[in-house]
């Protein structure tokens, strides 16, 4: 009896154990995104520095583009990303910086393209078509596989999209790559805008494992109505939506949201938060509008704290999480990252 006494509770244990790993990996399941850009061409080490590490699950290293050839990475060196000075990174300071960020448990990845591709680049659109697509996608590969990269980042945009798309040549790419990356157990993402012409295709949603909802820059310094915010809640609520509406599973959508702002009427036109907290005081940065809000007037339109909570616990409800562009540009008190926290918490 007394052995099988000492079964049964050997066996109690053992099954109250297994649940309880369960149910954390349940919770884990469920814990929301939280996505961070972290711009090289600012210092990837100053950008880390004024980042609270343990907010993030992911982090996209901005922005990568292959050379004329195609290659990402030449004799350890990326062939077209910058770092604060202009010169290009080294292979060994980027594995540097993703054992780093790793060692929160976040997943590291490596963004591609960007708003404005760099001089130094090659074209994608002849790197996509039929007759390369396979040797880019295979460039791709290997420079996730040299960095030690959880995977590759999506963001070509604009015009560069719509053509890409138009030519039939940009779900082909995505397709292929994805494949390669899923092979390899490693995340294919993308950033998307919400307007047409800069939206990503439809056929190409199911192949990402995250689609990042950029729900900023209705207006800025060369574009947009006089007299509107940038990146409003009423932007936000809209563009999640139009891409449930579109398609994106809920757990893959992000909704991206501003740590900068602009400023118009002869205001300096762009501004971190960072900058505005300490040039206008914290007080006015309280509101999402500092001065007056209509055609021709000076004021300056950014996302408050209470916005950032208030669109995060909006991603909460209908998505799968948060993206911030991008990371630097936070207060010294971390108080968007805070926000982010607040509106994504379950309790």
């Amino acid at each position: 009896m007394t052995d099988i006494r000492a079964f049964r509770l050997i066996a109690s244990i053992l099954i109250g154990f297994t649940l309880v790993l369960s149910l954390s990996a349940r919770a884990d399941e469920r814990r929301p995104v939280v996505v961070g850009y972290l711009a090289a061409f600012k210092g990837l080490d100053l950008s880390i520095a004024r980042t609270d590490l343990s907010a993030f699950t992911h982090y996209n290293l901005s922005f990568a583009n292959p050379d004329a050839d195609g290659r990402f990475t030449r004799e350890g060196r990326m062939t077209c990303m910058g770092d604060e000075t202009g010169a290009n990174l080294s292979v060994e300071a980027l594995r540097k910086t993703v054992t780093r960020l790793r060692a929160n448990g976040a997943k590291v990845l490596i963004s591609t393209a960007g708003g404005v591709i760099p001089g130094c680049s090659g074209d994608w659109r002849a790197l996509l078509t039929p007759q390369r697509r396979a040797a880019t996608v295979a460039a791709l590969v290997e420079m996730a596989d040299t960095l030690g990269l959880d995977g590759v980042d999506i963001d070509i945009e604009g015009q560069l999209l719509t053509e890409i798309d138009r030519a039939g040549d940009y779900t082909p790419f995505i397709a292929a790559l994805s494949e390669a990356m899923k092979a390899r157990g490693k995340l294919l993402t993308c950033s998307t805008a919400s307007y047409d012409g800069g939206m990503i295709p439809v056929d190409s949603i199911a192949w990402f494992d995250l689609v990042n909802v950029m729900s900023y820059d209705a207006i800025g310094p060369s574009w947009g109505q006089a007299g509107t915010e940038h990146s409003s809640y009423a932007m936000a609520a809209r563009d999640l939506d139009l891409w449930l509406a579109r398609g994106v599973a809920r757990e893959r959508l992000i909704l991206g949201v501003p740590f900068y702002g602009y400023g118009f009427g002869g205001e300096k036109e762009n501004w971190s938060y960072r900058d505005l907290a300490s040039a206008q005081g914290i007080n006015a940065t309280k509101a999402d509008v500092i001065g007056e809000l209509c055609g021709g007037c000076r004021y300056i339109t950014h996302n408050s704290p209470a916005t950032i909570e208030k669109k995060s616990r909006l991603a909460a409800e209908k998505a799968g999480g948060v993206m911030v562009w991008e990371l630097s540009q936070d207060s010294p008190d971390h108080a968007l990252t805070k926000a982010i926290r607040r509106g994504l918490s379950r309790e």
